[in-house]
């Protein structure tokens, strides 16, 4: 996303400053360093404590794309959910399929207390969608018995 896109944002945001993420290091946003790397961080400037972290995915129109595997795709209005207050949030098994990839600790963790409220539904997508990209990866057989 070209930094000049940013300006609604950090209209938003207008106590932030905007760093780009990449390679264990953070830049301040440019266009060069937003096409470098995938993840956005904000910094409150009064206090410099970190605020946001947003992760910057393909899509088409209102079709995210997974960037791991562009054959992976889902419409947004599925893959973000609302708490009752209003607060968006992605879909669990959007979450654990990007988890699957470092399989840190936490990450089985989050698996082992998230997998039992999935529906067969949400179970068969994140089966589907590891089979593209970790097909040997072991969270497949718990998903499906």
């Amino acid at each position: 996303m070209p930094a000049a896109r940013y300006g609604a944002v950090a209209e938003r945001f207008g106590d932030c400053e905007f760093y780009a993420v990449y390679d264990g290091e953070v830049w301040p946003v440019s266009d060069d360093t937003l096409r470098a790397g995938h993840q956005t961080w904000a910094r409150d400037t009064a206090t410099g404590k970190w605020r946001l972290d947003v992760f910057r995915e393909p899509h088409d129109g209102d079709v995210w794309i997974c960037r791991r595997d562009s054959r992976i795709r889902r419409p947004y209005r599925e893959i973000i959910e609302f708490t009752a207050d209003g607060i968006p949030y992605l879909t669990p098994e959007i979450v654990l399929l990007f988890k699957a990839k470092g399989r840190r600790d936490k990450d089985e963790a989050d698996f082992a207390g998230v997998v039992p409220m999935l529906d067969v539904g949400r179970r068969t997508w994140l089966d589907d969608a590891l089979g593209l990209v970790h097909p040997a990866h072991p969270w497949r057989a718990v998903l499906r018995s």
